[in-house]
């Protein structure tokens, strides 16, 4: 199903920056793929909405590369400009904790979009748990914000990441249920997030409808 460039969220960027990405959309080998990857994860530092939108946009232009000349310029210089903002997510965290929960936003819709014959890429699977453990932290917990973003990449990719390591995935769970049961001064919203992300695991990465209306209708008061 081919999207219109519409549908890419791409109407905040300045007009000329617009025109080069639906350019790398169709055609990547008549633009500077290292410029486009760097546009897109500098977009996403500081636009969740973006930040949300941007694997598609990845996956797309991947696609159209290896469609058009069997490439991968743009995956690569994608990687590694991941690679460079994981390096420095501390320093990210300390500086901006909306870059930091927008960095682990765009790394873990990566990891959503771009595959390998269908599967995951097993170079982000560890960068990607890394980023899940820092949210679970006790000082990240007393964040909203972080905790919000916890359990939204959860929801999203928290049964295809454990299928990639179920190990790690047992040590997330740990530290969110010692979060939830033992560390003081949680908000309640925090905990309600924190109660709805271990039931849905529990049930198999899905909710019992009774489970959904409760925790749904407590988040919407």
């Amino acid at each position: 199903m081919e999207n219109s460039t519409e549908d890419y969220k791409i109407q905040s960027f300045d007009l000329d920056t617009q025109a080069l990405l639906k350019t790398a959309l169709k055609d990547p080998g008549s633009v500077n793929l290292e410029k486009v990857s760097n546009i897109i994860v500098d977009q996403s530092l500081k636009d969740q909405v973006f930040s949300k939108e941007a694997g598609r946009i990845c996956y797309t232009i991947v696609q159209a590369e290896v469609k058009q000349s069997n490439g991968n310029v743009f995956r690569r210089n994608l990687l590694n400009r991941l690679q460079q903002e994981f390096k420095e997510r501390e320093e990210t965290r300390s500086r901006s904790l909306q870059e930091w929960v927008c960095i682990v936003t765009f790394i873990c819709n990566i990891f959503d979009y771009l595959k390998v014959n269908n599967m995951p890429m097993v170079a982000l699977v560890h960068p990607v748990y890394d980023c899940l453990m820092r949210l679970a932290q006790p000082d990240a917990l007393m964040n909203e914000e972080e905790v919000d973003c916890l359990v939204m990449q959860l929801h999203r990719i928290g049964e295809q990441l454990e299928k990639a390591n179920v190990q790690r995935m047992d040590e997330l769970f740990f530290l969110l249920r010692d979060g939830f049961l033992l560390q003081e001064g949680l908000t309640s919203m925090a905990r309600l997030l924190l109660l709805e992300i271990l039931e849905f695991r529990a049930g198999g990465w899905m909710l019992s409808s009774t489970a959904h209306k409760y925790y749904y209708s407590e988040i919407a008061d």
